[in-house]
């Protein structure tokens, strides 16, 4: 019996209207992106083991000889046998009801999601919430600008320092060898050596901006921005079973149509609960990264702002005093160099 239903499944084609003959469709790579992203929520059947009841199926049924001799043990291996036979074929079963459901749905997105690109299906729309997606979206590249800024910014002057300190080693080196010129080389030694300080007071202050500016773009907006993008194909499967079930509304109401508008109006109430739910979940996010986002960036700005005016005023108390302020942990002399973290 499972051997005729598979093999009717692999025969089974789904009939596509006009308008959705993928052999007039024009090329589209975001249609394309977008129809892949429909197909990832495929099931996994790798494990899926289909066992036949006749030849080359599995042998613990088959009687050994002089088995006649011990009854009992035949019985239990036959049941053994039988016991197993059952449960793979209902592991084959169920593993196919679910590839049937998720072919099922991935064709209704489809077919929907190809509608609204060509302007002939309908597509809820929620505008505040998709406005203040919008918005997101655009001030997260605009962070990412800032931040690929501020990485530029902190290897550059890493080098300045480095630059310094081994300028001053060499002033202080000639200063012992040049008698005539002592004093010069003495006070452009001390001079270097305190610049090569300040730097790494600096340098410790923009590494702290450019690591919290980092968390905020690549952990919070992005967990965000993941929370959107099931909110997006929520809405993509609630619009399909909509669409769904309009059409069967649409037609004539005999008793395998009503049998089929209940089982749409059933879908379409599942679907609907779970665009909502994630609707409501996407609200929730964006107000608490917006009050996240302006937290962290009042503080991190100021902080940037205080040290690098402290640094190129040589004002070495206020710049100390501003890491202290905002509790920057300043790394040991020799290890300024930016983690792999600043670097990416």
């Amino acid at each position: 019996m499972t051997d005729t239903i598979m093999s009717k499944a692999a025969t089974m084609e789904i009939p596509i209207n006009s308008n959705g003959d993928t052999g007039t469709l024009p090329e589209d790579d975001s249609l394309e992106q977008d129809l892949q992203q429909v197909m990832v929520s495929g099931p996994n059947l790798n494990e899926t083991n289909i066992v036949s009841g006749g030849y080359g199926g599995t042998g613990e049924g088959i009687l050994a000889p002089g088995s006649i001799k011990a009854p009992n043990m035949q019985q239990s291996r036959g049941g053994q046998a039988m016991t197993t036979e059952e449960a793979s074929r209902g592991l084959a079963v169920e593993k196919f009801d679910i590839m049937k459901k998720w072919g099922i749905n991935t064709y209704k997105c489809t077919k929907q999601l190809i509608s609204e690109r060509f302007g002939k299906g309908s597509r809820t729309v929620d505008l505040e919430l998709e406005a203040q997606i919008d918005v997101l979206r655009d001030t997260k590249r605009k962070y990412e600008n800032i931040l690929r800024l501020a990485r530029a910014l902190t290897n550059h002057f890493y080098s300045m320092v480095q630059t310094q300190r081994a300028l001053g080693d060499t002033f202080s080196d000639l200063s012992q060898k040049s008698p005539e010129l002592q004093d010069e080389f003495g006070y452009n030694a001390e001079t270097q050596k305190l610049l090569c300080k300040n730097g790494e007071t600096l340098l410790g202050a923009i590494n702290f901006f450019v690591s919290s500016i980092n968390t905020l773009v690549n952990k919070t907006m992005e967990d965000t921005l993941m929370t959107v993008k099931m909110y997006e194909n929520a809405r993509l499967e609630f619009d399909a079973y909509r669409a769904d079930l309009e059409e069967l509304n649409m037609g004539p109401r005999d008793a395998m149509t009503l049998s089929r508008i209940e089982t749409a109006q059933q879908q379409f109430h599942i679907h609907k609960g779970k665009y909502e739910r994630l609707r409501s979940d996407v609200t929730i996010k964006l107000k608490f990264l917006e009050e996240n986002k302006v937290k962290v960036m009042h503080k991190q700005l100021l902080l940037f702002h205080n040290a690098i005016s402290a640094y190129f005023a040589g004002n070495q108390q206020q710049l100390e005093q501003t890491i202290k302020q905002f509790n920057v942990k300043l790394k040991p002399p020799g290890v300024d160099k930016p983690s792999w973290l600043e670097e990416q």
